[in-house]
């Protein structure tokens, strides 16, 4: 990408690439989105949207173990 966010130009790798490499949903994307810039955005408002998208994809697990 050219156009990067200085909050995700820390690593070796974009998150938008890494999520796309690995064909993440859009709940597993989201966590990995907040958890790769929460130290450089938003803190713990970022790390609070990651367990929420955490939160439903552990949610869609258990209802997956059920049936």
């Amino acid at each position: 990408m050219t156009d990067t966010p200085p909050y995700y130009d820390h690593g070796t790798i974009e998150p938008i690439d890494f999520i796309h490499g690995h064909n993440m949903s859009f709940a597993a994307g989201c966590v990995v989105k907040y958890m790769v810039r929460y130290q450089y955005k938003d803190g713990i408002n970022d790390l609070l949207k990651a367990r929420r998208y955490l939160d439903i994809l552990i949610e869609k697990q258990s209802e997956k173990a059920v049936d």
